[in-house]
């Protein structure tokens, strides 16, 4: 039985006649660049995350860079990020010649430590980016308080993770000062191609980042800043457009999915519930492990913290199903074999990158973030994966865990 890790097609067929239709009238308008798609999706993102403002761009990446652009983020300044993430949330800061300062990740979520995060403020840090991770949110309670004690800018990095709220309800990157969301194809909300967006509720950056998106060009040919060319495309809006009402739901069936994952693996003995084992045990998966939880219509969260008063709608999103494993690339290998998609994410934490040599980073110093490098992988988890198939990859897992 194939497998693969992500199939766009049933989704793309089950609105084949919508999607068609928002592409058509593009082409018939011949308006390819900014107009009237982008600005109604902007306004529809608005109204869909309670922001007050939002901006298409081009890509996550250049959402990422214009929000450090748009909080003057100058050579020299430090911007805090996690050292387990997609390239790109280190990447944008030193492309601005600031220095991107490492913190491990949380255990369990894999997203930026708190505990770590005020050990590695100094007098140059401007700014963090929380990255909401495989989407789930960060613990943005903490980083904001340490924030606001340190006077620093929070920009969300939500690139997986549209659509996931926190335990009060507000949905992650209208939390911070500016969140930050990618298109790309393969995420729950994915166009045709790159994409992305800024959100804000201040309304003055908010519009600073509009014009900073077009070369910070306003009016035509007037320059008062300084930006670049970071538009989203017509085409893509359009598409989004029609995909935005469906997010919900896609979203819902993931969460559906990775539940069935977990059943089968408790049955088969190579998990315990929500992941709770020792992951140095022998032929054993630690399953990734929602915070939020549904218990009575509100929402309980785990670990020390205490109870929310708002049940979210949203406590994980799946934009990737990550489970850890020892012998991970025997694994790997063993699944590919078997036609079973899988990938790994990330294989090389930031600190252990060759382009940030010159930071000199202790390796000692983030045993979690190694460790997941070393020993997650990425199973099948879209919407329209079968229980069939999901058994078949879990029953795979165990012939691999017995015969190893």
């Amino acid at each position: 039985m194939k497998v693969p890790l992500l199939d766009l097609k049933p989704q793309y067929l089950s609105i084949k006649k919508d999607i068609d239709e928002a592409v058509q009238r593009v082409i018939d308008s011949q308006y390819f660049i900014m107009g009237p798609d982008v600005a109604k999706l902007e306004e529809e993102i608005c109204q869909y995350l309670g922001c007050k403002k939002a901006v298409g761009v081009s890509s996550g990446t250049d959402a990422l860079l214009l929000a450090l652009m748009a909080i003057d983020i100058q050579p020299g300044d430090e911007v805090i990020v996690p050292t387990y993430s997609f390239f790109a949330t280190a990447g944008v800061v030193a492309r601005l010649n600031a220095t991107p300062v490492f913190t491990d990740v949380d255990p369990v979520t894999l997203n930026l430590n708190p505990a770590d995060l005020e050990k590695k403020i100094t007098k140059k840090t401007k700014a963090i980016i929380p990255v909401h991770l495989y989407g789930q949110s960060a613990e943005m309670d903490s980083i904001m308080m340490i924030a606001k004690r340190h006077n620093l800018i929070v920009i969300e990095d939500g690139a997986q993770a549209i659509g996931v709220q926190y335990k009060d309800g507000k949905f992650v990157g209208t939390i911070g000062d500016i969140g930050c969301f990618s298109f790309f194809p393969s995420k729950n909300l994915g166009g045709f191609g790159d994409g992305g967006i800024v959100t804000t509720n201040n309304e003055t950056l908010g519009e600073k980042m509009r014009i900073m998106r077009v070369h910070g060009m306003e009016p035509k040919y007037y320059h008062k800043l300084i930006g670049g060319n970071f538009r989203l495309d017509a085409l893509q809006a359009a598409v989004l457009r029609v995909k935005l009402p469906h997010l919900d739901s896609w979203s819902a069936k993931r969460r559906e999915n990775a539940a069935t994952y977990t059943k089968y693996f408790v049955e088969a003995g190579l998990a315990e519930e929500e992941g709770r084992i020792n992951f140095d045990s022998k032929n054993k998966v630690l399953l990734p492990k929602p915070i939020y939880k549904f218990v009575n219509n509100q929402s309980s969260i785990t670990g020390n913290q205490s109870q929310a008063t708002n049940a979210p709608k949203n406590y994980h999103i799946y934009n990737q199903f990550i489970i850890r494993v020892e012998k991970r690339n025997s694994l790997l290998d063993f699944l590919r074999r078997k036609e079973i998609g899988c990938d790994i994410y990330y294989p090389v934490p930031f600190h252990r990158q060759e382009c940030f040599d010159y930071l000199k980073c202790n390796d000692a110093d983030y045993p979690v973030s190694n460790n997941a490098s070393e020993n997650s992988l990425a199973l099948p988890i879209y919407p329209e994966l079968t229980n069939e198939q999901i058994k078949f990859v879990v029953d795979s897992i165990s012939e691999f865990m017995i015969s190893d």
